[in-house]
């Protein structure tokens, strides 16, 4: 037994023949900050403050749909999501409807350790953040220019899109996904665990684009799009909605928990056997070092480590 770390860039339609000027900086950044990662694990940091720090590092990065480079709503605001368990406590963390928090994974934090609730949202959770003395930033820091022309395209075809989900012609009746690599961007997450078998598993994303004000997705419902406990760490990514009808994170952990099934055959059997396809990707790592990166859409960004030496950074079936 071993640690062990996995991180996701988000899932979706991806198309194959991602132009590389579009892959090949997603690619790094989930290298780069997979070793950040990892060299927290080998200092032996805490899995709940390794899950932290690699997901703000995902969120500061524009490439993704967290953070900086979060997708818009109707409005063309900004409503950021996150949550953060710790495996042995079950104690967690979550916030939605966050727009001016430089990094929404550390102000859920901040809500597990610094108050009795679990998930604050909107105004409450901002007012929470200024309290706290977290960073705080005007809303325009999120905005990015790709993000602008993906919400009026999104509006053009009168309908909200998924993680990587190109763009439609409004004039294309069947609605042929039309590639555009400015608009795949992705919800962010992590999950690890140290030598001991400790676990933790934290989430980021912006949500849907052209989502209505107000939606709130699986990320930060526990069970949906976050869980841990002490057989396994889970983070989703996906169509929210999907996600939470199927309970995906706590479904798995209950898969092993109930039936006695190892991490892969429990991850596999809940995205490939439950989720319906095109929906729902996952990273996830068991109490005994096993990691597990399903996926039923077209890709799914994602990295892990272990503390055997094997890497893998990966976007399409491998």
């Amino acid at each position: 037994m071993g640690w062990a770390i996995a991180l996701h860039g988000g899932a979706g339609a991806i198309p194959v023949d991602l132009p590389p000027e579009r892959l090949e900086p997603r690619e790094a950044a989930l290298r780069r900050i997979l070793q950040i990662g990892v060299s927290a694990l080998n200092a032996r940091c805490s899995p709940l403050d390794v899950v932290e720090l690699v997901v703000r590092e995902l969120e500061n990065c524009p490439h993704f749909n967290a953070g900086k480079g979060s997708v818009l709503t109707t409005n063309g605001t900004v409503e950021m999501e996150a949550c953060i368990m710790d495996g042995n406590s079950k104690r967690c963390g979550a916030v939605s409807g966050v727009s001016t928090v430089v990094n929404p994974i550390s102000l859920a934090r901040q809500v597990m350790e610094k108050t009795p609730h679990i998930y604050l949202a909107f105004d409450g959770a901002e007012a929470f953040a200024r309290e706290q003395g977290l960073e705080t930033i005007d809303e325009s820091h999120f905005i990015t220019t790709e993000n602008i022309e993906r919400l009026k395209q999104a509006k053009e075809a009168n309908r909200v899109q998924q993680d990587y989900t190109p763009p439609f012609k409004p004039e294309d009746k069947k609605e042929t996904p039309v590639p555009d690599g400015d608009s795949k961007l992705g919800t962010v997450g992590c999950v690890a665990v140290d030598s001991l078998g400790n676990l933790a598993a934290a989430t980021s994303t912006g949500g849907l684009v052209n989502k209505m004000v107000g939606r709130i997705g699986d990320t930060p419902i526990i069970g949906a799009g976050t869980y841990a406990n002490k057989f396994c760490a889970i983070s989703a990514t996906g169509i929210g909605e999907a996600i939470i009808r199927e309970t995906v994170a706590r479904d798995v952990a209950a898969v092993m928990e109930y039936k006695g099934l190892g991490l892969k055959e429990a991850a596999d059997y809940i995205v490939h056997q439950v989720s319906p396809k095109g929906t729902t990707g996952l990273v996830a790592v068991s109490s005994t070092g096993e990691v597990a990166m399903p996926f039923n859409t077209t890709g799914m960004f994602r990295a892990c480590a272990t503390e055997d030496g094997f890497t893998e950074v990966a976007t399409w079936a491998i």
